[in-house]
């Protein structure tokens, strides 16, 4: 029989258990999502799919997520936490294992909708569960654990895709997540204690999840047509029109059936607070500027340096050390300054990495990143911190810690800005890159055309370097055409990079600008803190 103070010791670790659990679930989801990004090339080859078919590959998964997302709300609130879990994460263990088995793309598409759908319950859960669970001495730890969970995991995708497809093959591009997700459930069992069925209150109404599903699937379906619109090209797409049309009238559904028939998990007037609406505003730009990072950087060194996965990880793994290191910094100073302040230096941080990286050239090669790359770095790991931590004093100063409709509306929303913050980036970039690469070669081709003096001599030292490989005068100079061309490309393809490292600096000094209309939180931390220790003398 256990006495007094072994029930106390074991309940004590149940929620560090969930905790560690919920966080490798977020984890994974990313982890996940950032495989199939990298590694699409080699699961083309593979799969033996075009360029076309493969794009929906990623789509799809994260369409799922975007799906679940809101519809998490409803299901947590319907059936607790642990009961989501438990059957997410299984349902996403056994899909990962059968993927590589898909004999046909729909098949395997239809399989990465469903894990996205188990994954995307991950995320609206993680935070709120830490925020009710975790000792409010130990609440910055937590949040450093989550902010280093999240932004890390991000970082890891390039390395471990290349080495996976060294040592192992492409199938382990699912199953390394099989093999993890029953270790998240075997801590979600023992950190989560089983709880009631929710009820709702004598008058409430019940719950409803229709509402739920008409937002999800209008979301999912506008997520969808951002992410496929370039490829698509935007409106001229029937198929772009048709999932934007869809997703908007889907979404407009949901306002009028919530103000004819409010739900009760959902609580919009907590939602239009202002410093709500502008962390949320701070959430996309922060997704936007992480791009520096994650796109632009491995876009040019695949583009022009001619990268593999595996040598671009390098380049991006080891950011992790100081971002960790600027991580820990951020929540030392979050217990004894305004978490404003270092939600600030953060984004001025990441604006002055972008404006290094905005003097690229076309012979940079991964080493010439390191120094901004440090600066990105560091400036990230403020940032994050500095924002999660401002969500969550936000949170606790409304009040609503304990009232479960507040804290399932907060999670539902940061979620659905989270990834509709992300892939709002994601295809502005991929818009204005474009754009901005036909811009420059139209500016060089007209030189070209104009016949300056640099463009002749260039063409004929070419041609003359051609000889030596030719049979015919006309053979060398075709040849030395098509070099040009290709240099004409890289240069322009190069300048739509700087560019977009400028825009980002310049989106990250706008954000300066949204955090200064934050408004001051009466309880920070470090009151936070000192009330617990009182407590617990």
């Amino acid at each position: 029989m256990k006495t007094g103070p072994q029930i106390e010791s074991v309940q004590r670790i149940r929620p560090v258990l969930g905790i560690v659990g919920v966080l490798l679930g977020a984890s994974l989801a990313t982890f996940f999502g950032r495989l199939l990004s990298v590694g699409a090339p080699d699961l083309r080859g593979a799969l033996g799919i075009d360029v076309d078919s493969a794009s929906w590959i990623g789509t799809t998964y994260n369409m799922g997520m975007m799906f679940i997302g809101p519809f998490s709300v409803y299901l947590g609130g319907l059936l607790g936490p642990r009961r989501v879990l438990l059957v997410s994460a299984t349902i996403f263990t056994l899909l990962c294992i059968a993927m590589p088995f898909a004999g046909h793309l729909p098949v395997l598409l239809f399989l990465l909708a469903a894990a996205g759908m188990t994954a995307g319950t991950f995320y609206p859960l993680t935070l709120s569960f830490i925020l009710r669970n975790l000792p409010q001495s130990y609440l910055l730890f937590g949040i450093a654990a989550y902010a280093a969970d999240i932004v890390v995991t991000t970082h890891m995708a390039h390395s471990y895709e290349g080495w996976l497809m060294d040592a192992l093959s492409w199938q382990w591009i699912f199953w390394t997540t099989a093999l993890l997700a029953p270790i998240m459930i075997s801590l979600v069992v023992l950190g989560i204690p089983p709880q009631p069925i929710p009820k709702p209150k004598p008058g409430q109404p019940s719950p409803s999840w229709r509402g739920f599903l008409y937002f999800s699937l209008g979301a999912a379906l506008l997520y969808g047509a951002m992410d496929q619109g370039q490829r698509l090209d935007w409106w001229r797409s029937g198929t772009f029109v048709a999932m934007v049309v869809s997703g908007s009238f889907l979404i407009l559904a949901t306002a009028v059936r919530h103000f004819s028939k409010p739900n009760p998990l959902i609580n919009f007037p907590f939602l239009r607070r202002r410093n709500t609406i502008l962390l949320g505003m701070v959430i996309m730009i922060f997704r936007f500027v992480l791009l520096s990072a994650v796109v632009l950087v491995p876009s040019y060194l695949t583009a022009i340096r001619g990268y593999r996965p595996e040598q671009v990880g390098p380049v991006l793994l080891w950011l992790a050390i100081p971002q960790c290191l600027a991580g820990l910094l951020a929540i030392y100073l979050l217990g004894r300054i305004d978490s404003r302040l270092i939600l600030a230096a953060g984004f001025a941080t990441v604006a002055v990495a972008a404006l290094m990286d905005s003097h690229i050239t076309s012979v940079w090669s991964g080493n010439s990143f390191e120094l901004s790359q440090i600066v990105l770095a560091m400036g990230e790991g403020f940032a994050f911190n500095g924002m999660v931590g401002t969500i969550v004093l936000d949170l606790m100063n409304s009040g609503s810690m304990d009232k479960g409709p507040d804290v399932l509306s907060f999670s539902g929303f940061f979620q659905t800005i989270r990834l509709f913050g992300g892939e709002l980036g994601a295809s502005y970039i991929q818009f204005f890159l474009h754009s901005r690469q036909v811009f420059h070669a139209d500016l060089l081709s007209a030189d070209i055309q104009g016949g300056s003096t640099p463009v002749v001599e260039r063409t004929h030292m070419l041609t003359a370097g051609m000889h030596a490989q030719s049979v015919t005068q006309d053979i060398a100079t075709g040849r030395a055409a098509v070099l040009f061309m290709g240099s004409i490309r890289q240069q322009a393809f190069t300048l739509s990079i700087m560019d977009a490292f400028t825009l980002i600096a310049y989106v990250a000094t706008t954000c300066l600008l949204i955090i200064a209309c934050l408004r001051g939180l009466k309880v920070g931390f470090r009151q936070i803190i000192a009330t617990s220790a009182q407590s617990a003398s």
